[in-house]
């Protein structure tokens, strides 16, 4: 039998596999068994109430979703007093995703959730940053290690940095979340698109533009683990366009040490357990003793150069 758990810095969970937040809350418990999970990730939430954005906030694209829902939250009193007493019900380790708009704002807020019953905190410095003329935090090294700064001495839980792949370094940003004190990272939110509807000749998000996600980014964001993986000590927890199992196992083998699934549970509420059954049997599959042993086991054959000057020189003699 194949041991599925995995450890994230201090925090050991039974298997892989977790919800991306903003696409679980405690009434997913009536179509799939949460305590089969290896840890729970809320919706992310802001200390002040919000509504979000205007609508439509979701819109169907070739290979995924868009949306643009705004970050609506009740707010800390209400996630404290309701949300977090429904979700410690369940077995797996509870992560608090937290939203800010600048970094004293995360840091009060992640001061506010530290309590009881919190495994680690989430920070979604994929968000905007009004301190950065809206541009998200994690965007830039610098805002993203003067923000992590600010978080870790805020809180003395597990600090995880979620990355934004709407960058041009995403290694120097993960760096930066290393150096600051950052536990783990989550790569990566979603990808900024936009889609128009013809027969309107309107956008179809009420916001323009939102975020991508599904299948149609997993290349991409699979390239940003790898790169992520090679740059920092850290554990990387792969997200973006993950459905099945071997998507999960693609993830791992290029460095993640854990996954989310997000998009998938839209259209199957049990697509985190089929992935969780699906790895375990992966593994089995290939001889396998650790779902652990996956993470960083890609393989790259390097070109012996001996053999390249060789072939080289060959190409350059004359023919008969």
């Amino acid at each position: 039998m194949t041991e599925m758990s995995v450890r994230i810095g201090d925090l050991v969970l039974a298997n892989p596999v977790m919800p991306a937040s903003g696409t679980f809350a405690e009434g997913l418990a009536l179509a799939a068994d949460l305590d089969a999970l290896g840890a729970l990730v809320t919706k992310t939430i802001t200390r002040e109430l919000r509504a979000g954005n205007p609508l439509p906030r979701v819109a169907e694209t070739p290979g995924g979703m868009l949306n643009a829902i705004g970050i609506p939250s009740k707010g800390v009193p209400y996630f404290l007093e309701h949300t977090l007493p429904a979700l410690r019900a369940f077995a797996p380790p509870l992560v608090v995703s937290i939203s800010a708009p600048t970094a004293e704002g995360f840091a009060a807020l992640a001061a506010e959730v530290s309590v009881p019953g919190v495994a680690a905190i989430e920070a979604n410095i994929s968000c905007p940053n009004i301190e950065e003329d809206g541009r998200a935090f994690a965007m830039r090294a610098e805002s993203t290690e003067a923000v992590i700064r600010r978080l870790r001495a805020a809180t003395a839980l597990p600090l995880w940095a979620k990355l934004t792949p709407n960058t041009g370094d995403v290694p120097e940003v993960a760096r930066a979340a290393e150096a600051a004190g950052a536990d783990a990272l989550v790569v990566a939110n979603t990808i900024l698109a936009m889609s128009v509807d013809l027969a309107t000749f309107r956008p179809r998000l009420g916001n323009v533009m939102g975020g991508l996600s599904g299948p149609a980014i997993k290349p991409i964001v699979l390239r940003q683990v790898y790169q992520c993986a090679r740059a920092v000590r850290l554990p990387v927890i792969g997200c973006g366009g993950i459905a099945t199992a071997e998507d999960a196992a693609e993830y791992m083998v290029a460095g993640a040490t854990a996954v989310q699934v997000g998009t998938a549970t839209f259209l199957h509420p049990g697509a985190m357990e089929a992935v969780i059954e699906g790895l375990a049997r992966f593994c089995a599959g290939r001889g396998i003793a650790r779902v652990a042993d996956l993470t960083g086991a890609i393989r790259r054959e390097e070109a012996d150069e001996a053999e390249i000057e060789w072939a080289e020189v060959a190409s350059l003699e004359p023919g008969p």
